[in-house]
């Protein structure tokens, strides 16, 4: 039998290969162990079943949701592609004990993945994962068949999606963004966010043009994440067809990136600091920023500046959703384009993402281009770079402690400052510049992360952290 890991979110592997109907039914069967095994107060024994645009995704879902109800646990399955907040929307209102998203997010598109979320709609804790580790196998798979189920009322197949809507747009100033006629792109990168800006905004003054919506298991050939490799095709669009604001989602629509309206790259980087800023100055906001390790040191100038605490947390959306269930969390935000929002799940959410970035402009009133300009202004330029790079797993503990051990005397032209070593190592230089080195939870690379106040100088980092890996 496959040996099944539950990585930073969730459990995933190639299509066919291990990625099976029968290995999706074992960890389906485990889940369903742990959680009869462990109900939480409050909760209901229910569980909300959602699935992607990937290959055989649906078929993958309505196993799961089979496996569950023939476990006693009366299942929403969702009847058509539907973004992944909504399945995290739907758990916590429905006060269900835990929820299933059958998604690979943005992996390539042989792979597919069994996303957790446990009852406060949030992905389940490294802690939950491993627990469900330890119960595969330890007991045969209870299944029965779904049209069986749906006429017991053991299963309901129902669309999730309104209530997700309908909260956002009490989660927003939905009035404000209704008469602000901005005129707004969405590249859907053929993920379950097509159509979900046009449904939102449908008879508002908004106009939406939805880019690469169509729905394709191959993603139109790319990898349907939102970098700057993957929107040559809205780029050309947006050249020659200008709009207010472009905005990215990703394949399962949790995460959000960005262009302006002439198909110029905007970061995540750039759209969590234009989010802050928005959430303080315009919303009057107050309470912690959590960012992850690897998201730009702009924010950390803007919190001391607006009085924020902030939090620092290991790389992976759980972290900065375990400080989003302590409370007094104004923003939580990582490099990837998760943003999560008090007040709505402790989770990121691609499509709140973007209705609060089209509340910025419509209070604003102005473009993006000037927003970030004044940010620069206030905040100095900061520029980040990424590679990834293969390097054995054999020798990553080495080369971390040694990293540890003989940390640069100083980055570029700046003494260092400080080293945090809890998820990688982080080497940060006095004038704010850092460069980070990171193994994958999963495969045999190294993420090396860096940023200074060039480009030029974020890339001179990135080669002293290649560097680095060849002394061990």
């Amino acid at each position: 039998m496959s040996q099944i890991k539950f990585g930073t979110d969730g459990w995933r592997a190639v299509i066919a290969e291990d990625f099976t109907f029968e290995n999706v039914a074992r960890v389906a069967q485990a889940t369903a162990d742990y959680w009869s095994a462990n109900p939480v107060a409050g909760t209901q024994k229910k569980v909300v079943v959602g699935y992607d645009r990937r290959f055989f995704s649906d078929r993958f879902a309505q196993i799961s949701a089979e496996v569950f109800a023939g476990n006693g646990f009366q299942v929403i399955l969702t009847p058509e592609p539907t973004p992944t907040p909504s399945v995290s929307f739907a758990v916590k209102q429905e006060k269900a004990v835990g929820g299933v998203m059958i998604t690979a997010s943005h992996n390539p598109p042989i792979f597919n993945g069994f996303k957790l979320k446990s009852h406060y709609g949030g992905s389940s804790d490294s802690e939950t994962c491993k627990a469900i580790e330890s119960h595969l196998d330890r007991s045969p798979v209870r299944r029965a068949a779904l049209g069986d189920l749906v006429r017991a009322k053991r299963v309901a197949v129902r669309d999730i999606r309104p209530a997700h809507y309908a909260a956002l747009k009490r989660l927003v100033d939905f009035k404000l963004i209704a008469k602000s006629k901005l005129r707004f792109a969405h590249e859907a990168l053929f993920g379950v966010g097509a159509g979900c800006f046009e449904q939102l905004l449908a008879g508002t003054t908004c106009r939406v043009t939805t880019l690469n919506g169509a729905a394709d298991p191959l993603f139109g050939g790319i990898n349907p994440e939102p970098i700057i490799q993957n929107y040559a095709r809205s780029q050309a669009y947006l050249k020659k067809h200008p709009h207010d604001i472009c905005l990215v989602t990703d394949g399962d629509a949790d995460r959000v990136g960005g262009l302006d309206g002439r198909g110029n790259y905007l970061s995540t980087h750039q759209l969590i600091c234009l989010l802050l800023r928005h959430m303080v100055v315009n919303r009057g906001g107050k309470g912690r920023m959590v960012k992850a390790l690897t998201t730009t040191s702009m924010v950390d100038k803007m919190c001391a500046a607006y009085g924020l605490p902030l939090t620092e947390t290991s790389v992976g959306f759980k972290y900065i959703c375990a400080e989003m269930l302590k409370g007094g969390v104004l923003l939580g935000a990582e490099e990837s384009g998760g943003i999560g929002f008090p007040g709505h799940v402790p989770e990121r959410d691609g499509i709140a993402s973007g209705l609060f970035l089209l509340e910025m402009l419509a209070t604003e009133k102005t473009s993006v281009n000037k927003l970030l300009a004044k940010l620069e202004q206030e905040f100095g330029p900061h520029q980040y770079d990424r590679i990834d790079t293969h390097f054995p797993l054999e020798k990553r503990a080495a080369l971390m402690e040694f990293c540890k051990a003989n940390p640069p005397a100083k980055l570029l032209r700046s003494p260092l400052a400080d080293v945090k070593a809890f998820d990688g190592v982080k080497f940060i230089a006095a004038d704010g510049s850092w460069l980070m080195l990171r193994g994958s939870g999963t495969e045999p690379i190294l993420r090396i992360y860096a940023e200074a106040k060039s480009l030029a100088d974020a890339r001179k980092l990135l080669q002293l952290g290649v560097g680095l890996t060849k002394r061990v």
